[in-house]
């Protein structure tokens, strides 16, 4: 394989997609999944235009991806822009997608990354991130899983667990990404509520509602970031908070606890404190230890760690991040808040800096900048 020539070509292959009509994020895409063609079909014989080659298979790529954004969007039209609480309204075909994709003959990351991919709309990079892996990494696996199922009859759907796990990511980058799928997220899963009498399905549901009664209050009329702590809790909405509580005590009362169902819990801890001063952190910290022992997640003990900081002080907190890994995401903005916490603001105004440069949005680029420079004026007076 001559990486080189690929490397080379990848700038004018590009502009030639961008100059049909491509924009550049879906030409982005469509070329990268055409040098992960190229690396596996390269091997066995060189084309004799490999350009006009990656041309070809980019733009087909490229129509590929547009008709199944066509799709989502049609299907996103459907739906109210808030989604009503109650019964689920009257299915349709995209939960059945959910399920075929998420094949028994896919590993359960592979079935996600896909289901993401073809069903959800999601790009290769929003699907890298969710799974902090390179981009390249997930391109490579979401081909692979297109390979194996290019032969396979549909007749054997996926599992639950699986098609959970794809509508938890869906619902994530619609909540904090640039593409609004919370409704058709909190749809889908009221569907498979209202099928499947299983307690992880509605401490999912209950998650998703609880998490979205909170979404007015995240952003201030400039679009910058509200932290939790700061939110008009005015704002928030009481009927998805009441529904969402309600749904996860019915759920708890099975006594079938798993990772949704404690997010859920957290989540409900946080609703359920009338101002941030007297959340419950002792109990949230407990749920978090739940939640650790379930998933054992990084990402978990990170957040584990800004609890204990508030339930046992900030010195308790940097204590438990020590043990994590710093290259993980959000680590640095959690280890600035903390430092922050213990008086330390030298060092937590450089680690806002520092977190700033690693935000994965401008929104929360533009946060962690203004809190460094915050305490940089504090710290010059």
């Amino acid at each position: 394989m001559n990486e080189a020539l690929l490397r080379s070509l990848t700038p004018s292959v590009l502009g030639i997609l961008v100059r049909r009509g491509a924009d550049f994020a879906a030409a982005e895409d469509a070329v990268q999944d055409a040098l992960v063609e190229a690396v596996r079909v390269w091997p066995a014989g060189l084309p004799r235009d490999p350009k006009g080659w990656l041309v070809t298979v980019a733009w087909r790529k490229f129509l590929d991806q547009t008709r199944a954004d066509a799709s989502r969007r049609r299907r996103e039209d459907l739906v109210d822009e808030e989604p009503a609480p109650g019964a689920a309204p009257a299915s349709d075909d995209t939960l059945q997608l959910y399920f075929l994709c998420a094949h028994p003959s896919l590993t359960p990351s592979s079935a996600v990354a896909l289901t993401l991919r073809a069903v959800g709309g999601l790009t290769t990079r929003q699907i890298a991130q969710a799974y902090l892996v390179p981009e390249a990494t997930m391109a490579q696996r979401i081909s692979r899983a297109k390979r194996t199922v290019s032969g396979v009859r549909f007749d054997r759907p996926g599992d639950v667990a699986t098609v959970l796990r794809v509508l938890y990511l869906v619902f994530n980058e619609g909540y904090s990404g640039d593409v609004d799928l919370v409704a058709e997220a909190i749809r889908l899963t009221r569907q498979l509520a209202a099928a499947i009498d299983h307690p992880e399905v509605a401490g999912l549901l209950a998650l998703m509602l609880l998490h979205h009664a909170r979404r007015a209050a995240r952003t201030a009329p400039d679009g910058s970031l509200v932290p939790l702590a700061e939110q008009d809790r005015g704002r928030w909405d009481t009927g998805a908070i009441a529904e969402g509580v309600g749904i996860l005590q019915a759920a708890l009362a099975r006594d079938r606890l798993g990772e949704f169902q404690a997010q859920a819990a957290i989540a409900a801890l946080h609703a359920d404190a009338p101002t941030a001063e007297e959340t419950d952190w002792v109990q949230i910290v407990e749920w978090y230890d739940e939640l650790a022992r379930l998933t054992d997640n990084p990402v978990v003990r990170l957040n584990r760690a800004v609890a204990v900081g508030e339930a046992d002080g900030p010195r308790a907190g940097l204590a438990a991040l020590a043990g994590l890994d710093d290259s993980l995401p959000r680590y640095t903005a959690v280890a600035a808040y903390l430092h922050e916490r213990d008086g330390d603001l030298a060092t937590a105004a450089r680690l806002y800096a520092e977190a700033a440069h690693k935000a994965p949005d401008l929104a929360e680029r533009g946060h962690l900048t203004r809190q460094a420079a915050r305490l940089n004026a504090r710290r010059s007076h």
